[in-house]
């Protein structure tokens, strides 16, 4: 599946840079829409097994220590390389705040910082995105179905949970999507709150 993914990542690459921007003018739309297809198919197999709702429930509070650790993760690996890069502390937890959704933690840290801000929260967010998908599935293999929902971030709710889905477990499937969503919900205050302190 990585393999496929890849392949139609550099041909969709390949492709854009031959047609005119007028033809897919709503490319935003059909992604969208494909976007929730694949999410409501995954929706479905969960749906189909009835154990696994469950399971989850008998979890309970301990459920929401996946994404405690995805944030902690994602805020000491953002101080570690901000050391490296010689970053201010503040805009590498900020940047690192945004757990893989490049495209609002760029805008919030363009407007707040610059856009050589922008630009560094959107690019290690997108590459946050792509290592996902390609370490999801040995990590899933080698480690455990748990760890592998940390990668992806907040991406866990929505472009990465095929990945997932493929690779693990139905339980787990509803752990990364909740874990995504609790993400994508801190995203928009965290990283201002990270700049500004």
């Amino acid at each position: 599946m990585v393999y496929i993914i890849l392949i139609s990542l550099t041909l969709g690459i390949a492709f854009g840079n031959f047609i005119s921007p007028e033809m897919f003018k709503d490319i935003d739309k059909i992604s969208t829409i494909a976007l929730n297809l694949l999410i409501f198919s995954v929706g479905v197999d969960i749906g189909l097994n009835k154990e696994v709702l469950t399971k989850i429930k008998k979890k309970g509070v301990k459920i929401l220590l996946v994404p405690l650790a995805v944030v902690i993760g994602s805020l000491f690996g953002g101080l570690i390389v901000g050391l490296i890069f010689k970053l201010q502390t503040n805009l590498a937890l900020a940047i690192s705040a945004g757990f893989g959704w490049y495209s609002l933690s760029a805008v919030i840290l363009t407007n707040l910082a610059g856009a050589e801000a922008g630009t560094v929260a959107f690019l290690s967010n997108v590459f946050r995105e792509l290592l996902a998908v390609l370490s999801i599935g040995f990590i899933a293999s080698k480690i455990n179905y748990i760890t592998a929902i940390a990668p992806s971030g907040a991406t866990a709710m929505d472009t990465t949970l095929p990945v997932i889905s493929k690779f693990t477990d139905e339980e787990t499937v509803v752990i990364a999507f909740l874990t995504g969503t609790i993400l994508t919900f801190l995203v928009p205050f965290l990283v201002p709150f990270f700049y500004n302190i």
